[in-house]
């Protein structure tokens, strides 16, 4: 299996070109595999390269990375919007839909254009890797991944297996994971998984404080932060994830599961409704000086 792994990990396919996309473009490129990110556009490729770039320019400037790290992460970078040339690719990774038909429309599409594949890992948080694979020719090669952001630094991925996904793909895919530097927790494929299944009400429920008038924004943060050893508190989680996210998610959950845990707060619609997403608008329930790639 160790030989047949290194054949795959030769170049990397990436779908998408937004956030998420060039995060996972960079984290595979970072463990010195080549990889090829296609969008629909030049404008979207053009885009996400800047996007990629920009990301390390910023740990430069923390003193995280050199000049010559970035050389070599962008040479291995190929970006295009031709989905032919992602051909030769033994792994590729959609990160760009968002919901079940988007997600089955590019896996139409990879399936046609890739006949080389052998793991075809969607990027999911609360979708079901078994509907999304349902009517697909390669449904024993499809597996889930929740990649957590920022994807560079988030050492840890959940790996959902489908219901036809066969134990070869989830071997190749948790061998991967290593690779990129990161530990895998498999985990059966039910709605919202680990991740979103926790955090997710400790951000709705940190929202309820704040719309109930119990404390400040900051105060909120500042206490769940500091009292939790966390690096971040959940208001400014939320601004990072994306409001509108988080409420997709939520609504995601709670029509799933029913349970009035997952029911999202009426302030975080009303925050959507108006347009303060967080980070990607330049204000949620903090204020940024620039707006940031939408997830």
């Amino acid at each position: 299996m160790e030989e047949k792994t290194k054949l795959v990990v030769e170049r990397v396919g990436v779908i998408g070109t937004k956030k998420k996309g060039q995060q996972i473009a960079e984290t595979v490129s970072s463990s010195g595999i080549e990889v090829t990110i296609w969008g629909e556009t030049d404008e979207q490729t053009e885009r996400g390269l800047k996007g990629i770039s920009e990301s390390i320019d910023r740990e430069i400037q923390r003193w995280g990375m050199t000049v010559s790290d970035k050389r070599a992460i962008m040479a291995r970078i190929k970006a295009t919007t031709d989905m032919a040339d992602l051909a030769d690719c033994k792994i590729v990774i959609e990160a760009i839909g968002i919901n079940l038909e988007e997600k089955r429309e590019i896996l139409e599409r990879v399936e046609r254009a890739c006949p080389k594949l052998e793991v075809y890992i969607i990027h999911v948080s609360t979708l079901s890797v078994s509907e999304i694979s349902a009517n697909s020719g390669i449904s024993s090669k499809i597996v889930g991944m929740h990649f957590l952001e920022p994807v560079p630094k988030i050492p840890v991925v959940e790996l959902v297996k489908g219901m036809n996904t066969e134990d070869k793909a989830v071997t190749i895919a948790k061998d991967f994971t290593r690779r990129l530097g990161k530990t895998s927790v498999e985990v059966f494929e039910y709605p919202g998984y680990i991740t979103n299944r926790v955090i997710l009400p400790m951000i709705n429920e940190a929202i309820c404080v704040l719309m109930e008038g119990i404390s400040s924004t900051e105060d909120i943060d500042t206490a769940i932060k500091l009292g939790f050893n966390l690096p971040v508190g959940p208001l400014a989680l939320a601004d990072s994830i994306g409001l509108d996210e988080v409420l997709r998610r939520m609504d995601s959950l709670f029509h799933e599961l029913g349970d009035i845990k997952f029911r999202p707060c009426p302030l975080l619609r009303k925050m959507v409704r108006a347009g303060k997403l967080g980070r990607a608008s330049g204000e949620g329930f903090f204020k940024y000086e620039k707006k940031e790639e939408p997830y």
